[in-house]
Order: structure tokens, then sequence, then C-alpha cells
């Protein structure tokens, strides 16, 4: 099939991307092209994809300029379609919102949700035209979209296992990795390794948005001696993998309902434990008792990374094989695409008779 995938406006695609949405579309792309289809990307200059770039735009400097950007992609993909510099079957739609626009493509739009339902404006689901389809991420997410028109299914979440090999000897630090945002809790984790006398080392990256950076500023930053509590900026790929494989526990803090984590996926990967809040998709993916532990506060993760020790590797690495394979994950979206197209055929059928 011949692909075209939307990406988030504001942030540049790639295999070292920060965001989870950006990993899951660059895994995806290339997974595809790597099977044979024909892959394009629009995306933010200095993206990186396995097939075609169609670059929309500098990545921007703050939430500001989304409306900007978003208008300076749909203009980039107009362009190329009119052009047929590229010639979809069909639109993958990682964006969040690019779906507005699919009244004026003759072409079906699969759009994959990858976050909870209020963090959406009730509009965009407002007057969805009959040529989009949505999927979730996780059954958990899935359970606040069942209602909308065009809802197709769930395509779980899944990482490339080759990426991450296992690593039984660990060192005496945890790992939180992510996002540095409120929301992520990277606050709660300090807190906590605190509260358990432990070494905790926070890697990500801190997007160029102001309420992003007065967060950092205010809950992050001041915590940050190098020793106990420090920090590695935009990790490389090999960096970040160096720190999934050596940590004695990953912590996941944050405090909204996860619609998935690779964050959790990587860290089984490689034989890490995860100590998660109980929230979302995260009671699926963490086996409580065998790959990790999942909590209710600060508290009672301090307490659990003193029982990090009771966790085999190989257990952990075994429940990502079994249930968040990337190969899975392709295997659900080429699923998905052939629906989609067959449906959208179905539907251009009744409309013309």
């Amino acid at each position: 099939m011949r692909v075209l995938y939307i990406a988030y406006p504001l942030l540049a695609v790639g295999e070292e991307s920060c965001g989870g949405a950006e990993q899951v579309l660059s895994t995806v792309e290339r997974g595809m092209h790597a099977r044979g289809h024909h892959t394009a990307l629009a995306a933010a200059t200095g993206s990186r994809c396995a097939g075609e770039l169609v670059p929309a735009g500098d990545a921007a400097d703050g939430p500001d300029r989304l409306e900007q950007r978003e208008r300076e992609q749909w203009s980039a993909i107009q362009n190329a379609l009119r052009s047929r510099a590229i010639t979809p079957d069909i639109i993958h739609d990682h964006s969040g919102s690019f779906w507005r626009h699919a009244v004026e493509v003759p072409l079906p739009v699969l759009a994959t949700l990858h976050l909870p339902r209020n963090m959406y404006a009730p509009e965009l689901f407002a007057d969805t035209p009959a040529n989009v389809f949505f999927n979730c991420v996780s059954q958990s997410q899935a359970e606040e979209f069942r209602d909308l028109q065009g809802f197709v299914g769930v395509v779980e979440n899944g990482i490339e296992l080759d990426r991450f090999p296992v690593r039984n000897e660990k060192d005496d630090f945890v790992l939180w990795l992510g996002r540095v945002c409120e929301e992520k809790g990277p606050h709660l984790a300090i807190a906590a390794a605190r509260q358990a006398s432990t070494k905790i080392i926070l890697a990500g990256d801190v997007y160029p948005f102001r309420y992003h950076m007065d967060f950092w500023e205010r809950e992050v930053a001041p915590h940050l001696d190098g020793r106990r509590v420090s920090f590695v900026r935009q990790p490389t790929f090999s960096a970040k993998l160096d720190l999934l494989r050596r940590a004695r526990a990953v912590l996941i803090s944050s405090e909204v309902a996860e619609t998935s984590s690779l964050v959790a996926m990587e860290a089984m990967a490689c034989g890490t434990p995860v100590i998660a809040f109980r929230c979302g998709a995260l009671a699926h993916i963490v086996a409580d008792g065998e790959t990790g532990f999942l909590v209710d506060s600060v508290d009672e993760m301090a307490r659990a990374i003193a029982r990090m020790h009771e966790f085999e590797p190989e257990a952990c690495r075994a429940r990502v094989a079994a249930r968040h394979s990337h190969t899975m994950m392709l295997d659900g979206y080429v699923r998905l695409y052939r629906e989609v197209v067959r449906r959208n055929r179905k539907d251009l059928l009744a409309t013309a008779g």
C-alpha cells in the first residue's frame, strides 16, 4: 500500500524523538517501509523517515504557534497531493487534529488517538467527515472513544525488541524517563527516590513550551545536585538504552491516565522492572508483582523501590515479547488499513447509489 503519515506539526520525528506519539509514528513508518509498502511522512523539517519526507515547516518553539504550524503543514500536504509528488492510498494521521481537513481529501484517513479523551477539544469530534476512521492504542483508552463515528478498533503500541537487549546486572539507581512536564510527575519520582534513599536519574527533554519550562524551573531544577538527583537532557538512543538496561527500576509517576507507555515496554524488554502509578493502560502493561509494582502514592512507590531485587529480568522481557512487539503493532495497522479502505469504498458506493 501507499501510506502518507501525518505528524504532530510542532515536533520533529525520528528514532530519537522524546514524545511517545512521535516514537510510535517513527516505528510504524520505518516498519511499513521495510515490509515493502510505499511510505511518506509529512512532518517538521529535520524529521527522519525511511520513505519520502514532505517537509512541513520548522519545529516550533511554543504551543502558541500551533495554529500557524497546522496551516503550514496542511499547505505542504495539499501541494504534495496536487502535484502528485505523493499518491497515497490512505492517510494515517498521528497529529491529533489533521482529520478535520479530511473532507477536502478524497482519501480514507485513519486517525490514531494517542491521548485521553479530555485532552482533545470536543469540537474536534463534531461533524467528523465520512472518510475519517479512528483507532486507539489500548483497550483502556478505547473505553472513552467507542462512541465515535468511524471507530474501528485498537492497535496496541509496540517496540522493536531487538533494539532493547536484556541486562541482568543492575546498578544502584532508579530511572525516570520522558517529557519533563507536570502531568508526567517527575517531581513525584524525585520525592519517592529521596524517601527510599536511592539515587535517581531523570532523562528526557524539556520542550520549549512556556508551561513546561515554568514547571521545570519550579519543581525539578532546584532538586538537581548531580549526585542523588541528576538529569540527562535529550539523551541519544544509545544513552537512553544504557540507562534503561542499568537501572534497578524505572519509575512512572504520571498523574494522568496513560493511554500506553513505551517507557514501561522498553524498560521491561531490557529486563528492568517498572514501578508505576495505577492508572490507565499501565495496569495492563505492568504485571503487578511479576514485572514490577502498581502503586497508588509516593509512599508506596518509595517502599516498592526496596523490593526490586525480587524480579527476574527474563520474566520482564517475556511479557513485552508476548504482548507489545512492533511486529504485532504493524500487523494490526495493516489489518486496519485494509478495513478502512474497504469501509470507505463501501461508503462511497452507497453514496453514489
